[in-house]
């Protein structure tokens, strides 16, 4: 008995494989080559011509990688904030111990109390209101809100 598959079956279990790959791998290749061979074993039942099963593949691969691509950074790009202590930048707060030229201070924000240093290495005096610029370890750096 000879084993003959007929090559839309096989477009399809190749693309079947990829979806399955790309269930366990990032990024969303495995995933166009996947609707890529199935598309096309789809297809190959209509026009059985290997040029055109070759060329549908490459053309549907392509057009699913170019549209998941812009897709998944839509959706990764638009929801993104800065988490941990990164999340600080930008934030204000007030000095609850003053901050000496070019030392460590105190400043609290949000509820929580942190070490700050001036960026512009002046003083700043307790209760004045400031603007985290930048992170450095575990110290703030800080410039007041009027600037």
């Amino acid at each position: 008995m000879e084993l003959f598959l007929e090559p839309w079956t096989i477009w399809v279990a190749i693309g079947i494989i990829c979806i399955i790959i790309e269930i366990f791998t990032p990024g969303f290749l495995f995933f166009s080559f996947g609707v890529g061979a199935i598309l096309t074993g789809l297809s190959a039942l209509i026009i059985p011509s290997p040029i055109f099963q070759i060329f549908t593949f490459a053309v549907i691969t392509f057009l699913v990688f170019i549209l998941s691509r812009k897709l998944s950074k839509k959706l990764i790009s638009s929801n993104y904030e800065e988490t941990n202590v990164k999340a600080l930048i930008g934030k204000i707060g007030k000095v609850t111990e003053k901050i000496p030229a070019n030392e460590k201070g105190y400043v609290k924000i949000g509820g929580e109390e942190w070490v700050a240093v001036s960026k512009d290495k002046k003083e700043i005096s307790k209760d004045t209101r400031i603007i985290v610029n930048d992170i450095d370890g575990n110290k703030l750096i800080v410039t007041t809100d009027d600037e």
